[in-house]
């Protein structure tokens, strides 16, 4: 027997990370994954999903000035398909979150508004939500963030930029 330490392996390392490695669109990808995951975990108790809390969000930040949003408006801000938003809105209109109406102006529309229990639950699951982008934003210093702000919107320019290749 040999007194020497038992050979290390290298890492374990899927065939994925290796492709994905150094590629900018995978490491944004992780770091939204992770945000969505923690964003999940602190929605779970008041029952919430990110995209309904989305939606209620963007229903009390109109509150007042507009009549509600359609189902269409909806989806574009929260960049989820009709279908998937369809979905959404069934679910807290279940719950009693949201209510569904004609609109004012337009006939065939139908908007969604917060119920006075829609619009108390967001303000208590933005609180949680606020929680976690504040411990994101404490880890960087202001100089950082103002540069990191920059790469995100010159990402979203080149982006939106490119030919539809």
């Amino acid at each position: 027997m040999s007194d020497a330490p038992p050979a290390r392996s290298a890492p374990v390392t899927s065939p994925g990370a290796a492709v994905a490695a150094g590629r900018l669109g995978h490491g944004i990808k992780r770091a939204e994954q992770a945000m969505i995951a923690r964003k999940t975990r602190a929605l779970r108790r008041f029952g919430l999903t990110v995209p309904q809390y989305a939606v209620l969000l963007l229903l009390a930040a109109v509150e007042g000035s507009a009549a509600g949003m359609s189902a269409a408006q909806l989806a574009r801000e929260c960049m989820v398909t009709p279908q998937t938003m369809a979905t959404v809105l069934l679910n807290l209109e279940r719950a009693g979150l949201i209510e569904r109406q004609g609109s004012a102006l337009h006939q065939k529309v139908v908007v969604n508004i917060l119920t006075a229990r829609g619009r108390g639950l967001v303000e208590e699951a933005d609180e949680a939500i606020m929680r976690v982008e504040r411990a994101l934003a404490a880890a960087f210093s202001a100089a950082e963030r103002a540069e990191f702000d920059r790469f995100l919107e010159r990402s979203v320019a080149v982006m939106n930029s490119l030919d539809g290749d």
